[in-house]
């Protein structure tokens, strides 16, 4: 494991080293830009030992855990591949209470560090932390978590009756009753959960199929939206008609009245749109925010659909994340909510599966990513901050991203989509997205803003520096479907994929039947990012689609009372010293709408250099 951290470590500083010379323009603007890395810097060193604990261990086998043997089975590794995996046997021990015991003990005697020693060990429910306790892996210890949803359903602190035992969690960046993630903690100071290397690895088995039943946790995704994606066009195992989050759930009532009994008629056919869609798990929880639903009633788990995150932490401060590895999450493979003074190091986030962000922090304040790795099946880092209206918690602010590498995934380093209420602060600096997978899993987009008239809120001081991406993006253009009556035909924009940057501020806008938030992005600069080529199935050397897309807040979208409010368009982005490599569209090297004083220095595409100002 040292060599590997060694050897990416010298690729990031060859890639610092190498950025482009600034130019007269870039010097000019660089001169009016306020140098942002000493604000990073500062939230760097503030994090360096954001933890302490007294000295004291717990090992679970000290509490009745014991190792278990393992069987092989086919199982879902991404959403189209399948492989024999290991699982533990039929029957296999479950350590849930004996890591639980040892997590509660070393609480109540003033904390320390639970050790799980290396092995194979069978947990069928949560680990849930607890203050001043550090929970860690030793190297060589493998953790599988239960692939029955049932047994996230049984030790939350919420009894929702035939529903399950469930956890306060959110979904999506709504706030919900659910099944607990594998890894928890609410309202919690002084936590860690840490692996000596990455053969510390805590498995969520996502593509492991149920117990007595063909589908697994990935199943519950359904029918993929994007269109012309790449290595992700099906939910594993799902075919049409099959209940999934994406289909209508008899259990969801036939009307918010049932729910909302005073909510406004004229605010309730908004909300439910034509149809019946919005009884779709994944749409009837957005409903319930947006027509003011209080958590209590906001009740899922058993007979629904919403995946629970692998590693969820919600309210906590000062905590530390590093050195394991996840693999096959059920959906997004961390998630900390409303957290202050976070640092994740030296993990790596290995989940293809569908919906597999790997690091999404929302409504966090003081947060480093620092020396991870990502392999995704959704957005490698997303940043997010409420969405409808659960936004609570404010914006997530005072982000670092630093010394990571990047490699399949649909944005490396992604805004949103869910952002109502605000980011701001975000310095991304010294990054590979190295793109190893570029054949067949390609990384979609590198530096990706998401938000609609729905999901609204701002981007404001967004900074980056020094990327090098050898292998390019995806090269083939994806999209989403546009409204009727929208300037943006669909099928026409490349917002989904191929571009190296891309803000896109009509993301999905069929997927939400409310639109009066209408988004600001401002103040964005974007530098010293370098891109290769790679040989497409043609033959052409390339390294995108287009080089960058910015798509401002599309006007027409709007369908809330007059008069509508300002639609801004994104101002205030600066890319410099860039060199995007060669775009398969030579002929429209970028897309622009409702962009305004976009300024280009030095900036290369396909070998020609441009110093310019944009609006359109």
């Amino acid at each position: 494991m040292k060599q590997s951290f060694d050897a990416r470590r010298g690729f990031l500083k060859t890639a610092t080293v190498a950025g482009l010379a600034l130019s007269g323009p870039a010097r000019a603007l660089a001169a009016a830009v306020p140098d942002p890395w000493k604000a990073a810097a500062g939230i760097a060193q503030r994090l360096a030992n954001p933890v302490k604990f007294r000295k004291a261990e717990y090992l679970v086998t000290d509490f009745g855990a014991a190792p278990c043997k393992l069987v092989p089975v086919k199982a879902w590794v991404s959403f189209e591949d399948q492989a024999d995996l290991p699982t533990p046997v039929p029957g296999a021990q479950d350590c849930y209470a004996a890591i639980r015991a040892a997590i509660e003990k070393c609480h109540a005697e003033g904390g320390g560090r639970v050790v799980i020693p290396k092995g194979d060990w069978f947990c069928a429910g949560p680990i849930v932390l607890l203050s001043n306790v550090n929970v860690h892996l030793a190297s060589g210890a493998h953790v599988y978590f239960s692939n029955d949803p049932a047994d996230y359903a049984k030790y939350g602190d919420v009894d929702c009756g035939p529903n399950g035992k469930l956890v306060v969690s959110r979904w999506q960046s709504n706030d919900c009753l659910n099944y607990s993630p594998m890894v928890y903690a609410h309202n919690q100071d002084n936590i860690a959960l840490t692996g000596d290397d990455w053969t510390a690895i805590l498995d969520g088995q996502g593509g492991v199929p149920f117990p007595g039943r063909a589908d697994c946790w990935w199943t519950w995704k359904g029918k993929n939206a994007t269109i012309n994606s790449v290595a992700q066009d099906k939910s594993p195992n799902y075919v049409p008609g099959k209940l999934a989050q994406n289909q209508v759930n008899e259990l969801n009532p036939k009307s918010l009245a049932d729910v909302a009994p005073n909510l406004p008629e004229e605010k309730r056919r908004l909300i439910q749109g034509e149809g019946d869609k919005w009884r779709a798990d994944d749409a009837y929880l957005p409903a319930l925010s947006e027509a003011g639903v209080p958590l209590a009633k906001r009740v899922f788990g058993v007979g629904h659909y919403l995946r629970p995150p692998m590693i969820q932490l919600i309210g906590c401060t000062n905590v530390l994340l590093e050195g394991y590895q996840v693999i096959h999450t059920p959906f997004w493979q961390h998630h900390p909510v409303a957290c202050r003074n976070l640092a994740i190091r030296k993990v790596h986030a290995n989940s293809l599966g569908p919906n597999s962000d790997g690091f999404d922090p929302e409504a966090c304040d003081t947060v480093l990513v620092e020396g991870c790795q990502f392999n995704t099946g959704d957005d490698c880092i997303a940043i997010k901050a409420g969405k409808n209206l659960d936004t609570q918690y404010g914006p997530s602010q005072n982000i670092v991203i630093q010394k990571c590498t990047m490699q399949s995934g649909h944005g490396a380093v992604t805004l949103g989509s869910e952002m109502a209420g605000g980011i701001q602060n975000v310095y991304a600096q010294n990054l590979v997205f190295e793109n190893m997978n570029w054949a067949t899993n390609p990384l979609n987009t590198a530096i990706r803003l998401k938000t609609n008239m729905n999901r609204g809120g701002f981007l404001r001081n967004f900074y980056v520096r020094n990327v090098s991406i050898p292998n390019g993006v995806q090269t083939s253009p994806s999209f989403y479907a546009s409204l009727p009556g929208s300037p943006i035909a669909s099928k026409t924009v490349a917002t989904a994929a191929g571009a190296v940057v891309t803000f896109d501020c009509d993301y999905t806008p069929r997927a939400d039947n409310v639109r009066v938030r209408p988004p600001e992005v401002r103040n964005v600069h974007i530098s010293k990012v370098k891109v290769g080529n790679v040989q497409t199935k043609d033959g052409a050397r390339a390294s995108c689609f287009q080089a960058f897309v910015i798509l401002g807040p599309v006007a027409s979208d709007y369908n809330g009372p007059s008069p509508a409010p300002a639609v801004l368009p994104v101002r205030d982005v600066t890319i410099m010293d860039c060199d995007f490599g060669t775009p398969v569209n030579a002929a429209h090297p970028w897309y622009t709408y409702n962009v305004r004083g976009l300024k280009l220095a030095n900036v290369m595409i396909g070998g020609k250099r441009y110093d310019t100002t944009l609006s359109a």
